[in-house]
């Protein structure tokens, strides 16, 4: 797993680098090739902050801890990945009985975002609409923490979003190309 970690408004040391990746280097085991961690350590009033994105082919995975110690931080954040991952195993496995769809694989950076000056646009980003079923898409939405997510309804062959409402249901709302 290639690691590139950046320090916000943080010292950041040798030692300390060292450890990340040791620890999130134990998370290879879930990839059957290279996959870049990015990495951001800062600080949030005073207090460390340590964020890890990990973007694979099959999912996006998302950790982020504030603690008053960042090595505290560092491993409470790997073990969410961890978490996130093993998750996401079971629920493939569940899903299809051989082994073949369960390895992420390395797929490239996401381009960067186009920031515009608009007044009503403030971010801009572009994402691959992978093809799958709602319930897929519900898992990537939690493993995410969003609250939407669009994708590509493997069903229908039309864009679809999925939406967390309020009372923990989840809605749907599906394209028509008329």
């Amino acid at each position: 797993m290639k690691i590139q970690i950046s320090a916000k408004n943080y010292p950041m040391s040798e030692k300390l680098g060292n450890y990340i990746e040791k620890k999130l280097g134990k998370l290879d085991k879930y990839f059957n090739e290279d996959v870049t961690a990015n990495v951001v350590v800062s600080k949030l009033r005073e207090t460390p902050k340590f964020e890890a994105t990990i973007n694979a082919k099959q999912a996006v995975f998302r950790a982020e801890m504030v603690n008053d110690s960042i090595y505290d931080a560092v491993d409470m954040a790997t073990d969410k990945l961890a978490n996130q991952m093993s998750k996401l195993k079971g629920k493939l496995e569940a899903r299809y009985k051989d082994n073949k769809a369960l390895k992420l694989e390395f797929i490239p950076e996401p381009e960067n975002e186009d920031y515009e000056e608009e007044m009503a646009i403030v971010r801009r980003k572009e994402v691959e609409l992978d093809p799958m079923v709602a319930e897929e898409a519900i898992l990537q939405m939690e493993m995410l923490g969003h609250d939407f997510f669009v994708f590509l309804d493997m069903d229908t062959n039309a864009v679809s979003v999925v939406y967390k409402r309020k009372g923990g249901e989840y809605g749907l709302i599906e394209t028509d190309r008329r």
